[in-house]
């Protein structure tokens, strides 16, 4: 337990003074690995002075350059769930493409204000599912081909009470176990903040290391909490994780974005490795 609130507490100063995390038993200088992950809490493009302004968002979204991004609360949440971000603008500026699916209304983008942003790649199955609790939820099951190999993204927006986060990770949980294995990525809102056997987060346990890569993002003025999160299974798929905590993102939203980086081929190394040792174990 001492050796976690370390851990937890460096994140904290690390995140709080602008520098990367980077992960336990990773090499410093495969630190971006190939592919740049990103999670943003946009809330609906209101930002902490109060002003609807879905151009900034844009402007953050620019900042982040990631390869791929999964936003929360892009949607109204209620009447028309009009999405409110430009998608044009995103993919002429920002060369990002939102994975097609099937929003709440004809002038919606997200799935329970869940939007996925592709800079490449081939999108090989979505899945929308529905997660369990009080307030409705739910997150984005992606299969995409990219240039360094498959990969899932799970872009998810959990509740806002204990006992349903705890449901909707064991939710995610039966979703993956349920699909082909590939690597996978769970990434988005998490609203919890603890870590350890009180985070609702450790029924995410042992697929996800709910605690390797919490850095703090929320409030965005001063980010304390970490509510934001990447995390990736096999555990070495995830070498980097970091606020992306800049002027105009502390003003953007109160959530800062959080930003990672993923050495997909490393990941996929590993997964063969296990599966010729399971197929020789099997000789014998």
């Amino acid at each position: 337990m001492a050796s976690s609130n370390t851990s937890l507490s460096a994140g904290i100063l690390a995140a709080i003074r602008g520098k990367r995390v980077s992960l336990a038993g990773r090499d410093p200088a495969g630190e971006r690995g190939d592919t740049v992950i990103a999670s943003y809490n946009i809330h609906k493009c209101v930002g902490t002075d109060n002003r609807f302004d879905p151009g900034r968002t844009t402007e953050v979204i620019s900042e982040i350059g990631a390869d791929i991004i999964a936003l929360q609360e892009a949607d109204q949440r209620f009447g028309e769930r009009a999405g409110l971000l430009d998608l044009e603008r995103l993919h002429r500026e920002c060369h990002l493409i939102s994975v097609p699916i099937a929003a709440f209304s004809s002038k919606g983008h997200g799935w329970h204000g869940n939007v996925l942003l592709l800079r490449e790649g081939a999108v090989a199955k979505v899945h929308q599912l529905k997660l369990p609790g009080v307030e409705p939820r739910g997150a984005l099951v992606v299969d995409l081909d990219l240039k360094a190999g498959p990969l899932r993204i799970i872009a998810a927006h959990f509740g806002l009470l204990r006992h349903s986060r705890a449901r909707q990770a064991e939710a995610i949980i039966a979703a993956i176990s349920e699909a082909e294995e590939r690597p996978t990525l769970l990434i988005g809102d998490l609203n919890e903040w603890r870590t350890g056997r009180r985070s609702a987060l450790s029924y995410l346990s042992p697929v996800f290391d709910h605690a390797a890569t919490a850095v703090p993002s929320f409030p965005s003025r001063f980010p304390l909490l970490a509510l934001d999160r990447v995390m990736g299974s096999p555990h070495n798929l995830v070498t980097a994780v970091e606020v992306h905590n800049t002027p105009l993102a502390r003003v953007a939203s109160d959530h800062l974005p959080v930003k990672a980086f993923i050495d997909l081929k490393a990941a996929l190394g590993d997964g063969a490795e296990k599966a010729t040792e399971a197929s020789s174990a099997s000789q014998f």
